[in-house]
């Protein structure tokens, strides 16, 4: 679904257009969207797309306003795309992480937020090991706080972005059957994906052994399956989950080779689900642990790069909105 024009002057013109005030003065979580919300969000990042795909990719929605991405856990994809949301937007962007921060010295947390608070910043994205640490600091701060992954609780513009890549892809979400498998337990990923897939109105199933699934699962509204190729069967999207070994205490798989055996997605388990059907991995990926090669990087089902690409856009779509709301004031009932 590309529905942004190719003319640069007509894509500056698309995306005023499609400019939204997000509800909130911060995105913590999915659960925080309504549908309208949503789908705002989401045809605003499709402009950005065509934005990205010009020479000149920079615009002044954000100039004068100051973006900090403040890192505690490391992140490749994540972090960069956030930095590079915000150059293209043009605010004065600036990466922290705890190897050059006073944490390493013994700084709390909430010493390290009321030392930003003072440097005055415009929005505060937050990576962190600890499950509701952005949601701390946004109570600390008096800018805005975007989520960007806590512990094992949400990773919302994840979410924001896999879904524009399924609209994309499909041209819509709704009626989607969507498999989510692998290590749901110690994923943000799978809970900020549920919500939000099941907001736009597609069908989520959860695939993996037991000891990689949360006990209350069931309870999300979902499907649940203990079979790869039952949990496969006649589905349209395959999203595999990283096998998160870092989180683990204790032996909750076998070994990655066993693993792979039962749970690892290659071309024998893909035949199970629907003609047509698209692989996701939020990444980085275990190849031959949870994905086979073959199947990663088969440019008829593989959906991977165009969610690193559509990263980005949806990133530009959630600061763009926070800096209206900045701007121009909550909208009527936002807070």
């Amino acid at each position: 679904m590309d529905s942004a024009p190719r003319d640069g002057s007509d894509i500056e013109q698309l995306i005023a257009e499609r400019a939204f005030r997000f509800p909130s003065r911060h995105f913590l979580s999915v659960a925080k969207l309504t549908r309208p919300d949503a789908d705002a969000l989401l045809n605003l990042a499709d402009a950005f797309v065509g934005l990205n795909r010009r020479p000149e990719k920079k615009i002044s929605t954000l100039r004068g306003h100051t973006l900090v991405n403040l890192f505690f856990e490391a992140s490749t994809r994540t972090q960069s795309s956030f930095e590079l949301a915000g150059k293209r937007l043009g605010a004065d962007t600036v990466n922290m992480s705890p190897r050059t921060s006073s944490m390493t010295k013994g700084e709390t947390l909430i010493d390290t937020a009321m030392t930003l608070n003072a440097m005055k910043p415009d929005i505060l994205i937050v990576r962190h090991s600890a499950s509701g640490a952005a949601d701390l600091l946004a109570q600390k701060v008096s800018c805005s706080v975007v989520n960007a992954g806590d512990g094992g609780h949400e990773h919302p513009t994840q979410a924001l972005l896999d879904a524009l890549t399924l609209r994309r892809a499909f041209g819509d979400v709704a009626g989607l059957t969507v498999a989510i498998c692998g290590d749901v337990l110690h994923s943000r990923v799978a809970r900020s994906n549920v919500g939000l897939l099941q907001l736009l109105g597609a069908h989520v199933r959860l695939v993996g052994p037991p000891t990689l699934m949360p006990s209350g699962a069931a309870d999300w509204g979902v499907e649940v399956f203990h079979d790869m190729k039952a949990g496969l069967r006649d589905v349209d999207v395959v999203m595999m989950l990283r096998l998160q070994l870092e989180r683990m205490d204790g032996a909750f798989v076998p070994s990655t080779r066993e693993y792979f055996r039962y749970w690892g997605l290659d071309a024998e388990k893909l035949a199970y689900a629907r003609p047509g059907v698209k692989v996701m991995h939020p990444g980085p990926m275990n190849r031959g642990v949870e994905i086979d090669s073959g199947v990663a990087d088969d440019p008829a089902v593989s959906l991977i790069q165009d969610q690193v690409e559509m990263g980005v856009a949806a990133r530009m779509a959630v600061l763009a909105s926070l800096a209206a709301r900045l701007d121009n004031g909550p909208a009527a009932g936002g807070v």
